[in-house]
């Protein structure tokens, strides 16, 4: 199995009895006191989803929700513990989809990875792509058996703020900043401080998908990433979502040293000490 689907591929093969498919859903609603506010997509889950998929709750079951950031890591085993309770063991193959920009799924498949568990897919297009082909979705509950998924970290995978703030004078590290290029520059800012860590380079992780929200050609991605091979890469946005989509692209274009600074601009941002700059680079 690649590591990004089609739905029609999905479709072939969703009987199959070794495959977990997981929707990933995270909703972003308007919020007066910050503009936005992430909410669970278990609500939208019940109205209808891809048949036989289970829920992989990124604001309860898959974080660490005594942190005071949103979607802060479980531990490996705790995070192994809830992936065994969706059904996904060791010998398992999944495939994580979301229902707007593939963040959500690709951050799960990014932790994944983390844990030291490789047969993971991401369905290119979403839920989008698996309704405009015509296929059924489903609200039947579904209760998997619990298996086990035994956790091989791969600590190397995700960056802590430590590792950022010193990376900022090592320039064998290249800092990624995933958001829109207007957050990137300064001009608007939903994090307590506007701009980016300085010395990242932008490159904003929506523009990595094309309008039906499948991710563009390896090429048009290729030249999006023109960053050294040999370096340690390390993305980041807001809150570690869109970070993910970009370090699951550049896996898929051979990079091998790639991190997530999970935490990101929610954390770097409140605290004074961690500078930032504003403008273009």
């Amino acid at each position: 199995m690649d590591t990004l689907v089609s739905a029609e591929w999905l479709s072939r093969h969703i009987e199959d009895p070794d495959l977990v498919v997981l929707d990933c859903t995270v909703v972003t609603m308007p919020d007066d006191e910050r503009g936005f506010r992430n909410v669970s997509g278990r609500e939208d889950y019940d109205c209808g989803h891809i048949p036989r998929a289970g829920f992989a709750d990124l604001m309860v079951d898959l974080a660490d929700t005594d942190q005071p950031i949103e979607f802060a890591l479980p531990t490996p085993e705790q995070f192994c513990t809830a992936m065994g309770a969706l059904g996904v063991g060791d010998d398992s193959r999944v495939v994580l989809y979301d229902t707007n920009y593939t963040g959500w799924a690709a951050r799960v498949w990014w932790m994944l990875r983390w844990v030291g568990f490789d047969h993971a897919a991401i369905l290119d297009g979403g839920m989008a792509a698996w309704t405009s082909e015509g296929h059924a979705l489903s609200i039947d509950a579904v209760k998997p058996p619990v298996k086990q998924l035994t956790p091989q970290p791969r600590p190397e995978l995700m960056a802590d703020r430590d590792e950022v703030l010193a990376s900022l004078n090592d320039n064998s590290v290249c800092l990624i900043d995933t958001l829109p290029e207007e957050f990137y520059r300064g001009e608007q800012s939903i994090y307590a401080r506007p701009g980016h860590i300085p010395g990242a380079i932008n490159i904003d992780g929506l523009k990595l998908l094309d309008k039906t929200g499948r991710f563009r050609p390896q090429a048009e991605l290729a030249a999006m990433h023109t960053v050294d091979r040999n370096a340690r890469i390390i993305t980041y946005c807001g809150g570690g979502i869109v970070a993910s989509t970009d370090a699951f692209v550049l896996s898929r274009l051979g990079f091998s040293n790639i991190a997530v600074y999970t935490a990101s601009l929610q954390e770097w941002a409140a605290d004074p000490v961690n500078p930032m700059v504003v403008g273009e680079v």
